[in-house]
């Protein structure tokens, strides 16, 4: 899952010299005690301008792919609330298929929007850290995340522990480790449910970093990273050793990887080596979205997905972010989507446990009809989402790079 800052390539400049016969910067026509000495010399009167820099306007933001990442977090949402069982069934007081006899079908499909967040964020981290030095890359990357972050932990163990709340609440101590993003590989009990994918997108990261930002990104050198980590995801799936697993997330990966692709469709849309990327790890991507979600294991996912949908959707997803890449999606430039891109992240922070509470005031105590209380339920984490942001993430975000930036490694 992206969720950067930013979603317009780094500023470039490019060096022009002064054309011959053109007044020098600095330099007034006809003024002879400032030219320069004879030709291929300099004077001791001369003045010697450098090049002048003309620095290029910042590409436009692609507002498309906020508006993209909104859509993968609602899909995301309508999966929780209505296309499984577990503890949404228990906030309706029944199945999620009585809820919603003919839409929790399509609400199954909703849990692919992960998948959809994984290519964005594998276009936008190659995005962001093209030509950034290490340390910039890890400021960036630690006050997009954390703020939002420790909001949500502190705000759902808070609610979670009111006793009118009838959900668990994790341990305090099991809390704290929360506050670390690294529950998952310490085996603690998640305060989140989602924050599975935050550990995927770290272990993202953490291989970008060394692999690309550290040594400095160059077209090669990303080309090398998706075609290295493609075969040792690969070799890590037959292996079946848990090591492995973690480190290469062979299920995971192709999705990365294919944002990566695009990026490089992005700077250049004729590069036959970024579109092999793209189309090989489509290919693994979409075979492991069905492998993993056709018939799912735990009796709380639905299996009503079809292989043949499940594809549908990955294609969607992968087609969505080529389009951006290619540019065809330029003229979806309205204001507001910035805002949709801002609060997507805390609102798929918060909208999954939070939405339970709420699902259950508003439907069993207050008697809504599930209609009426999926509406209400996907308008309060989104106001909820802008709250966090503008509250804590406008203001903590700033701060915390600016800490960071100051403090010497």
């Amino acid at each position: 899952m992206n969720f950067p800052a930013k979603t317009a390539p780094p500023t470039t400049s490019s060096q022009e010299t002064t054309p011959p016969g053109a007044a020098r910067p600095g330099i007034r026509p006809g003024d002879p005690s400032r030219r320069a000495g004879p030709a291929g010399s300099a004077g001791p009167d001369a003045v010697l301008v450098p090049p002048r820099t003309v620095r290029r306007a910042p590409a436009p933001r692609l507002r498309a792919l906020d508006g993209l990442r909104l859509i993968a977090a609602l899909m995301v949402a309508a999966y929780h609330y209505g296309g499984r069982d577990g503890e949404i069934s228990e906030a309706w007081g029944s199945s999620s298929k009585q809820q919603f006899p003919t839409l929790h079908e399509w609400f199954a499909y909703g849990c692919l929007g992960v998948q959809i967040f994984f290519v964005i964020s594998g276009f936008v981290i190659c995005m962001s850290g093209w030509g950034r030095p290490l340390r910039s890359f890890f400021i960036s990357r630690a006050s997009r995340l954390l703020p939002a972050y420790w909001a949500a932990v502190i705000l759902v163990t808070v609610v979670f522990a009111l006793p009118a709340v009838a959900y668990k609440a994790v341990s305090p101590s099991d809390a704290l480790v929360n506050m670390t993003m690294l529950q998952q590989p310490l085996g603690v009990d998640r305060v989140l449910g989602v924050c599975w994918t935050l550990w995927a997108e770290v272990r993202f990261y953490a291989l970008f970093a060394l692999c690309v930002v550290l040594p400095g990104a160059s077209r090669k050198r990303v080309i090398m990273f998706c075609a290295c980590w493609t075969l040792a995801a690969a070799i890590a799936q037959s292996a079946n050793e848990p090591l492995l697993d973690v480190v290469l997330m062979p299920e995971y990966a192709p999705f990365f990887i294919g944002g990566i692709g695009l990026y490089l469709v992005h700077r250049d849309r004729r590069d036959a080596y970024a579109w092999g990327i793209v189309v090989v790890s489509w290919l693994i991507g979409q075979h492991h979205a069905v492998r993993g979600l056709w018939h799912s294991p735990n009796a709380d996912f639905f299996s009503f997905r079809t292989s043949y949908g499940i594809v549908l959707v990955v294609t969607l997803g992968f087609l969505a972010v080529a389009a951006i890449a290619l540019g065809w999606l330029n003229r979806i430039n309205w204001p507001w989507l910035t805002v949709a891109g801002a609060l997507t992240y805390p609102f798929y922070l918060v909208h999954e446990h939070l939405g339970w509470v709420l699902v259950d005031v508003l439907h069993q105590d207050l008697g809504l009809s599930s209609g009426a209380t999926l509406g209400l339920t996907l308008t309060g984490m989104l106001v909820l989402a802008w709250a966090l942001h503008r509250g804590v993430e406008v203001r903590l975000g700033p701060f915390l790079r600016r800490s960071l930036d100051r403090s010497r490694l």
